[in-house]
């Protein structure tokens, strides 16, 4: 099993586009032509997207790290060098919903930072994030109390 892509609904998917090819160094890999519209898929190695014309816009999330409700994506996320030099680039093209912060509690180095695309979704920017050596096992939740 590998990961595929995300699929994002897109108020206009050519300002949805240039968003993620300027910003994030997407390029369109795939146009599959509807007729009346087009599906599009955008990669940047192993990672695609893939835009699907929409309706209306959808209310905009609130000023956080996307929708918390079950079933909603909480927010796409990538990586970078320096969150400080991705934000100098985008400039006012970014939609900043939260921070930057930093989780050097946590790791030293981690920064992150939260933006709105196009359409309104979350989009987080981070920095410096490392998994752990060895890292809590997973609660065995078929395990019968007592046993």
């Amino acid at each position: 099993m590998r990961w595929s892509h995300v699929g994002l609904n897109c108020a206009d998917q050519k300002t949805t586009e240039e968003f993620y090819t300027r910003y994030f160094g997407f390029a369109r890999a795939r146009v599959v032509d509807l007729g009346s519209s087009q599906i599009v898929f955008l990669r940047r190695g192993d990672a695609y997207l893939e835009l699907f014309p929409a309706g209306a816009r959808p209310a905009r999330p609130a000023n956080d790290d996307g929708p918390q409700a079950p079933g909603r994506m909480r927010h796409l996320a990538f990586r970078t060098d320096s969150v400080d030099a991705f934000l100098a680039g985008i400039g006012d093209a970014a939609d900043i919903t939260l921070g930057p912060l930093d989780f050097d509690d946590f790791i030293c180095g981690w920064r992150s930072v939260w933006l709105r695309d196009p359409d309104g979704v979350i989009v987080e920017v981070s920095q410096g994030f490392e998994d752990e050596d060895r890292p809590t096992a997973a609660p065995d939740h078929h395990a019968k109390d007592g046993a």
